[in-house]
């Protein structure tokens, strides 16, 4: 039995922000202007996209001049590239080194179960990050490089700690961690996708718990390692 205390620790090391430890304390003391800059960025971002939205339009929905919004981005895309950290900040935890010893001694379906557990929830019931990743979504061709914001903030710092995890923990024996934590997070990616980015969950209806537990068969199956 892993007691909530474990659980939140969890939670607390894969569920992160990955910009680097500078950023994040740049992010963390930003202040209340740039903190009104995102919120109306954000609403702008999300009516407009990102080729319809000016810096008159967020100046006006934060409620600051132009000059201020410049003065803290430098432009539209400095905006949106910062807007993306800060969001992926707000939705991660920041990975807490003293608790990877704990995280290790954890079997790997229960940690499985956790990441499936809490990657569902903050995605599921977000209407507004769902609303955002249909948006870098719509706009990656026209802009690639504001998608691969998106993915090295919000994509790739899962996929590296699981791969980390299931490298160094010694219950089971797994051939290609890194592959095994892209089917993990994959899986659940594609569940979000489809079930409500793309409005497929009147066509396609799959329950979450179903998802979950076949993750959990999948690492539960593989042999132990030899003593």
């Amino acid at each position: 039995m892993v007691s909530k205390h474990t659980h939140s620790q969890i939670s607390s090391v894969f569920f992160m922000d990955a910009v680097e430890q500078t950023e994040i304390s740049q992010l963390d003391n930003i202040g209340e202007k740039a903190e009104q800059i995102f919120e109306g960025a954000l609403q702008e971002f999300l009516v407009h996209g990102y080729a319809g939205t000016s810096m008159d339009r967020v100046a006006a929905s934060a409620g600051v001049s132009k000059a201020t919004v410049y003065n803290h981005f430098g432009d539209k895309e400095g905006l949106f590239i910062a807007l993306v950290k800060r969001l992926a900040q707000k939705k991660y935890q920041i990975m807490v080194e003293s608790h990877k010893a704990e995280l290790m001694e954890t079997e790997p379906a229960v940690v499985v179960r956790q990441i499936a557990n809490t990657i569902l929830d903050n995605s599921l019931d977000d209407q507004e990050h769902l609303a955002f990743v249909r948006l870098v979504i719509g706009e990656s061709g026209r802009f690639p490089e504001l998608a691969k914001t998106f993915v090295h903030h919000l994509g790739k710092p899962g996929i590296e700690v699981l791969t980390e995890y299931l490298t160094t923990q010694c219950y089971i024996t797994i051939l290609d961690p890194e592959a095994m934590a892209r089917v993990i997070i994959g899986t659940l990616a594609h569940y979000v996708l489809m079930q409500e980015i793309l409005q497929g969950k009147e066509i396609i209806p799959m329950e979450r718990d179903r998802i979950i537990n076949t993750l959990v068969d999948l690492v539960d199956h593989h042999p132990k390692p030899e003593i």
